[in-house]
């Protein structure tokens, strides 16, 4: 089998709409794709509408979350997308998003950049508007020449010249909100330096005493030697490794099925979740 279990779609920071990127998972040979865009749930009934015969899907979000001033993300896949309290909590996150961004933009212009709140809109269309779209209007006005050469300090990074805090989650109440919705927790590329500073070892290990289920492991952001000490840390404290392309369609250079999770790690996610369960798809359309 093989599994993904971390990609994004028009309903947050992706290019592909939900239908296009299931389609497009099964053609890369995939057997199960997770769909988790940030903060939201909103691209999931169009996704299983469409889903292929011989893939399955995994309902899931990326929750965004801070510890310690350090931002972080957590992949939350199976949880009930009704549940009153992580929906609530979703809903504070994304609708801090618009402000976030207005905001960037106006850091952007004071620095001489002539990027318009319009032109964010544009790339953004219908998905919750974050940093990718305020990264991609750099691209397009030439101001770097990718969108990952826009998080860095002198732009869009934690902590950069054009940078603007948003609400994000503590983690700690993040699990303990998943876990309600009876869903998995699986911390996203944890030592993704480039991105800006990473979370501690110590408190990932508070983490997972806290009911943390994973780490993902396998990640473009990961080098060699972080994945080796990432699979040594997760061995430590009993944590499941994941692997997952975090697939944004063209924004991102990184493919579907790029980095994959192994099976008996998913048939225990699979197990240990009760808020939903995974959609076999029935040829779609």
């Amino acid at each position: 089998m093989r599994i993904d279990l971390h990609s994004h779609s028009t309903a947050s920071d992706g290019t592909d709409s939900p239908a296009e990127l299931v389609r497009n998972a099964a053609a890369a040979g995939l057997d199960v794709v997770a769909l988790t865009d940030h903060d939201t749930t909103r691209g999931h009934g169009e996704a299983i509408a469409a889903l292929p015969e011989g893939l399955t899907l995994v309902t899931g979000a990326e929750l965004s979350c801070r510890i310690d001033g350090v931002s972080m993300h957590m992949l939350a896949y199976l949880f009930d997308p009704g549940e009153p309290d992580l929906l609530a909590e979703r809903e504070l996150v994304r609708d801090d998003r618009v402000p976030r961004a207005q905001g960037m933009v106006a850091k952007l212009n004071g620095l001489g950049v002539p990027v318009t709140w319009e032109q964010v809109k544009r790339i953004a269309g219908d998905g919750s508007v974050g940093r990718p779209h305020v990264a991609s209007a750099l691209v397009e006005l030439g101001v770097v020449p990718t969108v990952s050469d826009a998080f860095t300090e002198e732009w869009l990074a934690d902590g950069g010249r054009a940078f603007v805090e948003k609400h994000e989650t503590d983690p700690f109440e993040a699990i303990r909100l998943v876990k309600q919705a009876g869903g998995v927790c699986v911390f996203a590329h944890p030592a993704a330096a480039k991105r800006g500073r990473t979370v501690p070892e110590s408190a990932i290990a508070e983490m997972a005493a806290a009911g943390l289920d994973g780490i993902e492991v396998d990640h473009m952001d990961h080098d060699a030697d972080a994945r080796v000490r990432l699979r040594g840390l997760a061995a430590e404290l009993g944590l499941l490794v994941t692997g997952s392309s975090d697939y944004h369609g063209s924004r991102k250079t990184v493919a579907l099925g790029e980095y994959t999770t192994d099976p008996e790690v998913y048939g225990e996610i699979t197990r240990r979740a009760t808020g939903a369960f995974p959609v076999p798809g029935t040829g779609g359309r």
